[in-house]
């Protein structure tokens, strides 16, 4: 079976799927799903929405989710050794080499996402799993291409996990140069078939990936006309995937997963229809129409040419305006409207601050935060899908390309720290500063510093807010030489105002006692050897 003809065959199951993205994405954001053959129009136009809340719920979310997945300022990972694989006998000291070298190798990664143009296309994903619950990305050469749920198929096992992925694309025959479309010619019969391109300057390119059993390896190859293009193919390990196949929300046996617009359809229909209501109610209720009695000696002319200010002949009673009367209706419709509206805002983490004069900063970070762990679920499926599988591609790629060095699997494993780890760490830090917080209004400060160990604390509070302590914090070692740099100080300076002092008595005068100025000189001398001796030595232990 060709791809092309595979293709078919699996895009009946996505139909069901496809139809319910492209009716959600016309009461959000209409250009960013259609149809499969609605893309062969040329110049189509989109119906635009009555309201924009969705369409800002969709933007608002997926920057949220953004800067969740991908923090500009943080890692989202980190490379750890695996405790279970040190021995007892491990140096600490080597341990917090390994740090700050793998601390580099991080800021390495991130420089290389940040210069990349990564970012753009996962937001643009993140866009498309709002709406249609699918995206597919693909990590080339030349950075990440995102698939929208219309340009591909996939075929899942029981468990989730991919079997098959086929995608479709239009490229111009002038990209894929003449040389090769000579050598590989269309069937005479399929010269003419609609199905074989939009139009004479475009072709059907599709892509085969398939899991490879024996092997462990991803396979895929490309295809035009039914025919395997050559030097196509190419293979990936099974852990290292360039294809990253995204759901939003799935369901048990289902091959797609289902978008959070589909979970709020009816709200979004709802206020769709009380918006166009509103829109078309107010624009006849703002429409200014005179009635003129035809009895009056008031002729319409001389209303409608009358000016502003215009001193005119009549009578009130026989001039007249028309009023629609809907004012009530007019209201109950808004009403509800607002209702819905703030819900969806809930919904998709538009933050709604209570308006009033006693709203604090700490009620406003309360509620953001209430509205980020509505998303915990989502976070550990997105964690799963693209973080783990989009982190280990790109450890190979510079691996291969000798930007980073080859890293033992059996003892170095990369962690993730955003997204539902960056949401419980936000809890740990909540829960840390209100511990500390209430033993020092309960008990009182000397009871903090009585019980609490400092160094632990600050430690702990850095782990939460995702910051690395290596260098930033001083250690006990740090702490120990600084007292006792400072105990040598203290008493050096008073040695010297002890000399001072006997230095202004008579005794010490050289030319009436030199042997008691000799003798005070050797007892100084004597003293600060003996506290210097002292302070160099280590405390004793009790």
């Amino acid at each position: 079976m060709s791809a092309r003809e595979r293709y078919n065959q699996l895009s009946t199951g996505r139909t069901q799927f496809l139809n319910k993205a492209v009716e959600c994405s016309e009461l959000t954001l209409p250009y960013l799903i259609q149809d499969d053959n609605a893309t062969r129009i040329n110049h189509r136009s989109f119906q635009t929405p009555w309201q924009s809340v969705g369409a800002k719920a969709v933007v608002t979310l997926a920057a949220k989710l953004m800067l969740a997945l991908l923090p500009p300022q943080t890692t989202f990972f980190k490379l750890q050794v695996r405790d279970d694989k040190l021995g007892t006998d491990f140096d600490p000291r080597v341990r917090s080499e390994l740090d700050l070298s793998f601390s580099k190798m991080e800021r390495m990664v991130m420089d290389y996402i940040a210069a990349s143009s990564d970012r753009v296309v996962v937001h643009q994903a993140l866009k498309h799993l709002i709406v249609g619950g699918n995206s597919l990305l693909f990590m080339g050469k030349n950075g990440l291409k995102n698939f929208p749920l219309n340009r591909y198929v996939v075929n899942r096992d029981g468990n989730g996990n991919i079997l098959e992925i086929v995608t479709k694309e239009l490229i111009s025959r002038r990209v894929l140069g003449e040389d090769l479309l000579n050598t590989i010619e269309p069937e005479p019969n399929r010269v003419n078939d609609s199905t074989t391109g939009s139009d004479d300057d475009d072709v059907e390119v599709y892509t085969c990936v398939k899991s490879d059993e024996k092997s462990g390896r991803w396979i895929w190859y490309q295809e035009v006309f039914d025919k395997i293009i050559p030097a196509s193919r190419s293979t990936a390990p099974k852990n290292a995937s360039p294809w990253l196949p995204l759901r939003f929300n799935t369901v048990d046996g289902e091959d797609y997963g289902r978008g959070r617009v589909e979970e709020f359809m009816g709200d979004l229909k709802s206020l769709e229809g009380l918006s166009q209501a509103l829109v078309e109610g107010s624009a006849a209720a703002a429409k200014v129409v005179f009635l003129v009695s035809p009895s009056s000696t008031t002729k319409p002319k001389t209303i409608a040419e009358a000016g502003n200010g215009a001193i005119v002949q009549g009578r009130p009673e026989d001039v007249a305006v028309i009023q629609v009367g809907k004012t009530a209706d007019f209201t109950t419709a808004a009403n509800l409207a607002q209702q819905i509206e703030k819900r969806l805002g809930d919904a998709f983490l538009v933050l709604s601050v209570r308006q009033s004069e006693r709203t604090t900063a700490e009620e406003v970070r309360l509620t953001q935060m209430e509205l980020e762990q509505q998303l915990g679920g989502l976070f550990s499926l997105l964690t799963v899908e693209f973080l783990i599988p989009y982190l280990n591609r790109t450890l190979l790629v510079l691996t291969r390309t000798n930007q980073l060095p080859k890293l033992p699997k059996e003892m170095v494993r990369p962690t993730i720290v955003a997204g539902i780890n960056a949401l419980g760490r936000g809890q740990d830090r909540e829960s840390l500063t209100a511990f500390i917080t209430t033993i020092a209004q309960t008990l009182g400060p000397e009871a903090l510093m009585q019980y609490i160990n400092a160094d632990e604390a600050i430690k702990r509070l850095a782990a939460a807010q995702g910051i690395d302590v290596l260098n930033l914090v001083k250690t006990q070692e740090q702490m120990a030489q600084e007292a006792q740099q400072a105990q040598q100080q203290q008493v050096a300076g008073s040695l010297v105002d002890q000399a001072g002092q006997i230095a202004g008595t008579p005794m010490m005068d050289p030319s009436k006692n030199p042997d008691g100025f000799n003798d005070m000189s050797n007892m100084i001398g004597d003293q600060m050897a003996a506290s210097a001796e002292a302070a160099q030595q280590p405390p004793m232990e009790e």
